[in-house]
């Protein structure tokens, strides 16, 4: 005890100046906290109840003689007193239990409340003899129910279990020990064991210490120890560990036997347990003094000592520790707060008594914290470096990085940081910028054993930034390292970076590549293409088409979960004779790839491109296009000039294969953007290609103007002959631009002009007159080119106007003799001489019925249709319809304008609607005269 320190963790409220109130007359012989407030036992059978700083409350009378105990409960308002009372028979003992409701109050006309009695119990039965009673105990089940334990001077322990307040209760009774001497046997003090299911009961005798275990039928009783102790010198602490105390030490029980003890010297007086802190009041034998002291055990520390007189009384309540003395003088004892403590503790540098003391106190993190730094800070000023870290250390998580690392950035300290350091990621409380500090240091101090530890870690868990690992090893050229992380955290495009950027091990990289799935490959790829297909096109290539095609075939349907090689174009920027390699190789294995339009409008570019050579990618050494020991191609600018014509006209020619493959006869748009193929042709005067497109989409005028651009006259009227014939679909009217053509050329060309006149000749595509117009333009060409032409123009034009006189001539004979004949049936009468039916044949006998068109009938034949000629009307009925559709044509002016278009003679189609009166400015209404209609309508009958 000598060697603990001491302190002044508590100190003396109300300056010390506590007295018991003037109320409480009576000697004091018991008292009991709980629920704020210390109930006080007098030896006049009252007893007083105080609020904090000992201010009475109220008092009442609750025995007739003295209160012998008394015990307040927890969970409830009552207060339990056992004292004497007016013996009312000599059968009966004095002694009883009383239970006051203190929330219930008696009525008595007075201001002072007094508390409602709401059972009084008998301690001593016939079965339960009496005796001196020398420690009390209340245990508080489940409410209502109680377990009164009170033990007496022969060694007894009488028990009363159940609801008290309605006396439905149980005894029974533990015997501790027999004997004679009632001063070595009788209990001295009890405590109660709740731990779980496990109930036991400590009891104590100056000569014992015994476990009884409540849940066995009867109790069984187990012996922990030999000694024992006094009354008073008997508590329970927190953690359920009886505690007695004798004049050499102070010892612990649990369940199971004696636990610790301290040896501190002197009589116990007074006994208790407080926050952790063991509660003392010593005897000195010598000096005849009495001290309390506040042990802390874990801290093997007096956290305060103070000499007093003789107590009667110590419990705890508000908060404090209480001491009532024999004169009713009192003390308050109260614990100061933490940081006053730790205050007083880094006055005097003590500052691994303040760890160990917010640590014992389960101080919140952030406080021990805070002494660890200043213990910290302490060890640093003197230099005590190492130390000084390893309190830093503690301090992770609560005091920032920063203040440490600060302090140790000198390099003569850098094993200490870097041990900081450590620590730090170990606890995932690293950033960025502690990471690269920490590799720093493995660099500086070239310790690549522990930039192995941290970087390979076996655990597999990776408690730093990757990203800054890998970019702080590879600036220190720990290449290896750097890709171990990257591989390890799949980080693939770092590793890539490393091995391509750094190392040039391209071989490598292309096996890691081939290693990943298919998405992760694809990204770095599209990352690293360029590289890769600088230095090996032709692996790369066959990494791309693994890809695009893999499960792909020509029989099978195109999977569209795959990559497009679209995705993949931008890596072939400057190596466009890769791109072509690598498109080729697509299509040939794919035919239905959804980007099969981008791909192949692709390809056209490269084809039809004059020079697959970029001017950016221009090579120092004028070199041919060669060949590598790693399969790299070398492209120049400058390869020979019949190389560059061969290789060009080889692409041309795969071009128009494209343009004609790419456009099936069963689909009306081809697999390629025709608009692009255009302007490509025209780009890059591919002809070929343009007339293939022009043909194909029907725009023959454009065909012929590429002939004519050219100045191809046999392509030129060989293509007229091909796709002028209107029998075959083709368009007539090139035949005419091709006579304009010839008429503006301004150069002989009479040949060609005598077979292009064949053509319109024989088609009757221009007149005679046009063609003299066309032609005369140029004024290279002769009369005589085109005198055959009008001469038989000119016979073949007489011939015509000679049969339409013909025509005139027989239409207006007719014409006059239908008038002739109208005139005829409208002033004339007719004679009917017909003698048979025309319908029956029979002998025509009347009625009958005669028609104009000569025609008569019996009328039975006619039936209810009296009114036209049966034998004439179907042939009225055509003609009236034939009228009324060329009516209706009349209306439809697209196709007058269709039929006039089509028409090698539009003239003619018109002067026809003419003819057949569907154009006329005015309409003639038919008389009303019917009956001497030529069309057969017929007349009465005779």
């Amino acid at each position: 005890m000598y060697q603990w320190r001491k302190f002044e963790f508590f100190e003396e409220k109300y300056a010390g100046k506590c007295l018991v109130p003037d109320e409480v007359a009576g000697k004091i012989e018991c008292c009991s906290s709980g629920r704020g407030k210390i109930a006080v036992g007098c030896e006049d059978g009252t007893v007083s109840l105080l609020d904090r700083g000992f201010k009475f409350s109220y008092g009442f009378q609750a025995h007739t003689s003295s209160v012998l105990f008394i015990q307040q409960l927890k969970q409830r308002n009552f207060l339990l007193t056992v004292g004497e009372d007016e013996q009312i028979s000599p059968q009966l003992s004095s002694v009883c239990l009383k239970v006051f409701d203190l929330d219930k109050t008696q009525p008595e006309g007075t201001s002072t409340p007094i508390p409602d009695c709401i059972q009084i119990l008998r301690i001593f039965t016939n079965q339960f003899p009496e005796a001196k009673i020398t420690s009390f105990l209340v245990l508080e089940e489940a409410p209502p129910i109680l377990l009164i334990a009170i033990g007496l001077d022969n060694g007894c322990i009488y028990c009363i279990q159940g609801d008290i307040a309605r006396e439905r209760i149980k005894r029974f009774m533990l015997q501790v020990e027999k004997s004679q001497d009632k001063s070595q046997c009788g209990i001295t003090g009890m405590g109660f064991r709740v731990d779980g299911k496990a109930f036991h009961l400590f009891a104590v005798t100056p000569t014992s210490v015994s476990l009884f275990n409540l849940q066995t039928q009867p109790a069984a009783r187990q012996t922990l120890d030999h000694i024992g102790s006094n009354v008073n010198s008997v508590a329970m602490n927190d953690r359920l560990e009886l505690i007695i105390g004798r004049p050499e030490a102070v010892y612990f029980y649990e369940v199971d036997g004696r636990g610790p003890c301290w040896a501190f010297e002197g009589e116990k007086k007074f006994l208790g347990w407080f926050r952790g802190y063991l509660l003392c009041v010593i005897s000195d034998q010598r000096s005849g003094s009495n001290t309390f002291n506040i042990y802390d055990l874990k801290n093997r520390l007096i956290a305060h000592s103070i000499v007093t007189k003789e107590v009667s009384h110590m419990l705890c309540e508000w908060g404090s520790i209480l001491l009532i003395m024999n004169d009713k003088s009192a003390l308050c004892i109260g614990e100061k707060d933490m940081e006053s403590k730790l205050d007083m503790l880094f006055k005097k540098n003590l500052y691994t008594v303040a760890i160990n003391l917010v640590q014992s106190q389960q101080a919140d993190a952030a406080a021990t914290a805070e002494v660890l730094r200043k213990y910290g800070d302490h060890l640093y000023m003197k230099q005590d470096f190492d130390e000084a870290m390893s309190q830093y250390i503690h301090t992770i998580g609560h005091l920032e990085p920063s203040y440490v690392i600060q302090k140790f950035l000198d390099a003569q300290r850098i094993y200490n940081l870097t041990n900081y350091l450590e620590k730090l990621h170990e606890k995932g409380l690293a950033s960025k910028d502690h990471t690269t500090l920490l590799l720093n240091c493995y660099t500086k101090l070239k310790d690549v054993d522990k930039l192995n530890v941290f970087i390979r870690s076996e655990d597999g868990e990776i408690k730093f930034d990757v990203e800054t690992a890998i970019r702080v090893c590879r600036a220190a050229n720990y290449h290896e390292h750097a890709m171990f992380v990257a591989k390890r955290s799949g980080r693939h495009e770092w590793y890539l970076k490393i091995l391509l950027e750094d190392l040039g091990r391209y071989d490598e990289a292309l096996q890691y590549i081939s290693s990943l799935d298919q998405s992760q490959s694809g990204v770095t790829v599209k990352e690293y293409g360029k590289i890769l297909i600088e230095h090996k096109p032709m692996e790369t290539i066959e990494i791309l088409m693994g890809l695009c095609t893999e499960g792909a075939s020509n029989e099978t349907s195109y999977s569209y979960m795959l990559p497009s090689p679209v995705d993949f174009l931008n890596i072939f920027v400057h190596y466009p004779r890769s791109l072509m390699n690598f498109l080729e190789k697509y299509i040939t294995k794919v035919k239905d790839s959804p980007a099969q339009v981008e791909i192949h409008n692709t390809l056209l570019e490269l084809y039809l491109s004059s020079d697959l050579n970029f001017p950016s990618m221009s090579l120092e050494n004028d070199t041919t296009t060669t060949s590598n020991g790693n399969g790299k191609l070398l492209e120049s600018p400058k390869e020979d000039t019949k190389n560059m014509e061969n290789d060009h006209e080889e692409r041309l020619q795969k071009g128009l294969l494209l343009l004609k493959t790419a456009w099936p006869l069963d689909q009306e748009q081809p697999l390629y953007d025709v608009d692009l193929a255009i302007i490509l042709c025209e780009m890059n005067s591919f002809k070929e290609g343009l007339l293939y497109l022009y043909e194909k989409l029907k725009l023959y005028k454009e065909v012929i103007a590429c002939y004519m651009r050219s100045h191809d006259h046999e392509g030129l009227i060989g293509c007229c002959k091909r796709l002028g014939d209107s029998g075959k679909g083709g368009d007539p009217t090139l035949w005419a631009d091709l006579l304009k053509y010839f008429g503006e050329l301004g150069e002989e060309c009479s040949k060609e002009v005598r077979e292009v006149l064949n053509y319109i000749e024989r088609d009757e595509i221009l007149p005679p007159i046009m063609v003299l117009q066309t032609l005369s333009s140029n004024p290279c060409l002769t009369l005589s080119v085109i005198r055959d032409y009008i001469a038989r123009k000119l016979e073949h034009e007489s011939k015509l106007i000679e049969e339409d006189r013909r025509m005139i001539d027989k239409y207006q004979e007719e014409t006059l003799t239908m008038r002739k004949e109208i005139q005829d049936l409208r002033t004339n009468a007719r004679i009917f001489q017909l003698s048979k039916c025309s319908a029956c044949t029979f002998t025509l006998d009347l009625p009958a019925v005669h028609f104009m068109c000569m025609h008569s009938f019996h009328q039975r034949c006619l039936g209810d249709n009296e009114k036209e000629c049966p034998e004439c009307a179907p042939e009225y009925r055509s003609v009236v319809e034939m009228k009324r559709n060329l009516e209706q044509n009349s209306k439809n002016q697209d196709q007058f304008f269709k039929q006039v278009k089509n028409s090698k003679d539009g003239f003619s189609v018109i002067a026809e609607y003419f003819g057949k009166g569907i154009i006329s400015k005015t309409s003639k209404k038919e008389s009303g005269g019917g009956s001497f209609n030529s069309n057969g309508n017929s007349t009465p009958g005779f």
